[in-house]
């Protein structure tokens, strides 16, 4: 008991301070992990533990992981992946396992063993590179979500390699394999049996029991879980809930191990049939803890795990191996990137990203050694060479975030400016969420407006689908001159960049007074800097959506729909009057936080205004009685 708690107690220590310290650094929580790892493996060595036992366990996290995943991806939407799934994500396993075997082979390795390296390598570490992306906000980009299938075919291409690789055993290290466990018998050594169904059946017989097994994963999601969880939730216990959400994930996975499948996969598979369930998003909350410790756990064992001795004798071989194997594999899947139309920064994300060689790796070359298929010497190399391809993994990300992404951008910025062909009444400066909605309004009604934005990438986005959008950036007086501004009744100021709409609709103001410009402010305080320029038609980004959700409070209420808009109305006039009244002393040139007088004023204010007002709108409240 002690010892466990002393464990548990290094490695938590290890966590609550490497991981703050490398977030605050930008480095991200993996990277933080992975050298709380590195720092306690002499500790860990001093005190004789057995990381990789612990490594195993921490692997559940993955498997928790997706089944989190499934739990997003409905079947319709998993459906519409499978082209990238089966011909990025096979092309890549393929691919990178065919060109790791010819090179292997043209060092006068044994065959045998350079297609098993080759299959191990090939795999990449989903728990790292999904853990990054969720962290960076990467999932839902072109990237994230083509870094996703290639990662998903993975988990599923470790069932045949499983199957593949046992036919590689080679004779002379099986005897040598034999002569070890003999004496280890002679030794007194301690063994332990893994459960399996199909160990001792025909092949058949084994893809015939891993199918059922799948079938009653599908079928256990779809028809057993809901009763399970409305039985449980009687009891009107929490920790019951997340006893049972425990249960269904151990459960699979158990299932999946014993029938010779990938947990994992089974897992993932789970939450793709739970995706519609009422209780999605109550497991989520439930499981979701015990990946995050379980994943950091994982992350660490992989920095303690790294053989420093080894890496001292062998340092070129090593760091030679592990810098090649990215090399090969960002190359690879670069390729590929550019094959499925995976464009700009984001093919360089799918590259990068998952370039390292994954958790897998570790899985398959126990698995390897264990049955004959590569020798001690050649698996522990590997092993060392995968630990510091996952420990390059977050820098890679970094690297791409802070010199890859800013090329690109730059590759934006310097496209030449379009030629506007066309003059109309309506210039709209910016097509994100407000300037397209506007667009679509104005060109309902018959009105073409001439729109201009300055990313070209969304640009080019709208062509696809017809919509005619000009690069280039409104803020320049000469593009506005070109777009026929001195002709145009209407300017609107769309764009999300504070600095540049005071900038337009200063100079719009200033050299084209006919123009009526409407301005978008992004907060409060912004209202008054527009105000202070003379724009006098500002509307604030969330300003109408929040009067809108405060009208369906009132509703939800048991209010009338004409009494809540009445209600809503009057908060909304006596808002405006005293944000114009308030415009006058607003010190435009100092930050809110130091408006002294503005402050001040509102501070003395706020208690009788808001009396006045609540007076109004009980007022009317009095009219009506709510529905119950």
């Amino acid at each position: 008991m002690t010892d466990f708690l002393l464990l548990a107690f290094i490695f938590l220590t290890a966590g609550i301070v490497a991981v703050p310290i490398a977030t605050r650094l930008g480095l991200g929580s993996v990277l933080g992990y992975l050298i709380a790892g590195v720092l306690i493996s002499p500790l860990l060595s001093l005190l004789h533990v057995d990381v990789v036992s612990i490594q195993h366990f921490a692997e559940f996290g993955v498997v928790i992981m997706l089944f989190l995943i499934g739990l997003e991806l409905e079947p319709k939407r998993l459906w519409e992946m499978r082209a990238r799934i089966l011909g990025l994500g096979g092309g890549q396993v393929v691919i990178t396992a065919l060109l790791i075997f010819g090179i292997a082979c043209a060092f006068d390795l044994n065959w045998k063993y350079s297609l098993a390296i080759g299959c191990i390598l090939a795999l990449s570490s989903t728990a790292i590179v999904l853990q990054t992306l969720n962290e960076r906000g990467l999932m839902q980009a072109d990237g994230g979500r083509a870094s996703f299938s290639v990662l998903l075919f993975q988990d599923i291409a470790v069932i045949p390699m499983l199957a593949l690789l046992p036919l590689l055993a080679s004779p002379e290290l099986a005897e040598v394999a034999a002569h070890a466990v003999a004496g280890d018998h002679g030794d007194g050594a301690e063994h332990s049996t893994s459960i399996s169904l199909v160990a001792h059946l025909a092949p058949w017989q084994a893809a015939l029991v891993s199918i059922g097994a799948i079938a009653a994963v599908i079928l256990g999601g779809n028809y057993l879980t809901r009763p399970l969880f409305r039985f449980v939730a009687k009891a009107n216990m929490r920790e019951l809930f997340t006893a049972s959400a425990l249960f269904i994930v151990i459960g699979i996975a158990l299932l999946m191990y014993v029938v010779g499948l990938s947990p994992a996969l089974g897992t993932f598979l789970a939450g793709v049939v739970l995706a519609n369930s009422e209780y999605r998003h109550e497991l989520e909350a439930d499981i979701e803890p015990f990946r995050g410790l379980l994943l950091g756990l994982f992350f660490m064992t992989v920095g303690a795990g790294i053989n420093f001795a080894l890496l001292a004798s062998e340092p070129w071989l090593v760091a030679g191996l592990a810098l090649g194997l990215i090399a090969l594999k960002a190359c690879v899947l670069f390729g590929l990137g550019t094959i499925f139309k995976v464009r700009g920064s984001q093919r360089w994300l799918l590259a990068l990203g998952l370039s390292q060689v994954g958790e897998f790796g570790f899985v398959l070359l126990s698995f390897a050694t264990s049955n004959a298929i590569l020798p001690d010497a050649i698996a522990d190399t590997l092993l060392l060479a995968i630990a510091i391809t996952m420990l390059l993994t977050p820098l890679l990300f970094i690297f791409r975030e802070q010199v890859i992404s800013p090329l690109y951008d730059r590759t934006q910025v310097q496209r030449e400016q379009d030629t506007i062909e066309e003059h109309n009444k309506v210039i709209i400066a910016g097509r994100g969420r407000m300037g397209g909605i506007i667009d679509r309004m104005l060109r309902a009604a018959g009105y073409h407006s001439t729109v201009i934005d300055f990313n070209s990438r969304h640009i080019d986005f709208l062509q696809r689908f017809g919509i005619k959008t000009y690069f280039g950036d409104a803020s320049r007086p000469d593009l506005l001159h070109s777009a026929g501004i001195s002709e145009a009744k209407v300017l609107i100021v769309a764009i999300d960049d504070q600095a540049q709409i005071n900038e337009i609709v200063r100079h719009v103001l200033h050299a084209y007074p006919s123009v009526h410009v409407i301005a978008r402010a992004i907060d409060r305080s912004h209202v008054y800097e527009l105000w202070s320029l003379g724009c006098r038609d500002i509307v604030r980004e969330t300003y109408d959506s929040s009067l809108r959700m405060g009208r369906s409070a009132f509703e939800a209420l048991g209010y009338s729909r004409k009494l809540s808009t009445q209600m809503t109305e009057v908060f909304d006039v006596a808002d405006r009057e005293r944000m114009r009244e308030y415009a006058d002393i607003y010190d435009v040139n100092k930050p809110a936080y130091e408006n002294d007088a503005f402050i001040a004023r509102i501070r003395d204010e706020l208690e009788s205004w808001d009396s006045l007002i609540g007076q109004r709108m009980r007022d009317l409240c009095d009219q009506e009685k709510p529905n119950e």
